[in-house]
């Protein structure tokens, strides 16, 4: 028999048949999950919760995708939008290659390139992306728009920031204020 990768095979759950699993070590930060939220509500799921099923107990259990879950539980539009029903691709393994498979997931997911990221940046500036847009697609606060940017080096990039006065010009001072005090002595 040849070999048939799970996601090959998605099924659409009705998510109270779905159960997160108790050991996964992943924890998404607000901003993260509202990101998530934003990407789940723009795009869909565009990836499938990766599940175990029981059948003594028939409900499926999460291995991977349990923040991708969670949006549809905490968020109404959602539920609504998908009418109820998760996207999941199932795995038959014992528990600890479970355990593993949930790690796994987890790691591979890698982090994001400061480099990249600020040439991403930088090139949605270019299309004419505001820094509210930018956070609001990215999921980025000011701090870390103006970080990548100052990693780009543009100066363009800094056009609509607003400094404090601290730098503004100071008027000429008068010849009597320049005057060396000690040259008097």
């Amino acid at each position: 028999m040849k070999y048939k990768s799970p996601v090959y095979s998605i099924i659409a759950v009705p998510i109270e048949k779905v159960r997160p699993n108790n050991y996964n070590p992943n924890k998404v930060a607000p901003p993260e999950m509202k990101l998530l939220y934003e990407s789940i509500k723009e795009d869909g799921y565009t990836m499938p919760v990766v599940c175990y099923y029981s059948k003594a107990q028939d409900f499926y259990l999460i291995v991977d995708g349990f923040h991708r879950y969670q949006v549809m539980m905490d968020h109404p539009d959602i539920y609504e939008r998908e009418q109820g029903l998760l996207p999941v691709s199932v795995i038959e393994k014992p528990i600890d290659k479970r355990m593993a498979s949930t790690v796994r997931h987890n790691r591979a997911r890698g982090s994001h390139d400061v480099d990249l990221m600020s040439n991403i940046v930088k090139e949605l500036h270019e299309f004419g992306r505001s820094d509210a847009w930018i956070s609001k697609h990215l999921g980025m606060d000011r701090d870390e728009i103006l970080r990548l940017k100052q990693i780009t080096g543009l100066a363009a990039l800094f056009k609509d920031i607003k400094f404090g006065e601290a730098w503004r010009p100071v008027e000429e001072e008068t010849a009597k204020d320049n005057k060396d005090p000690l040259a008097e002595k």
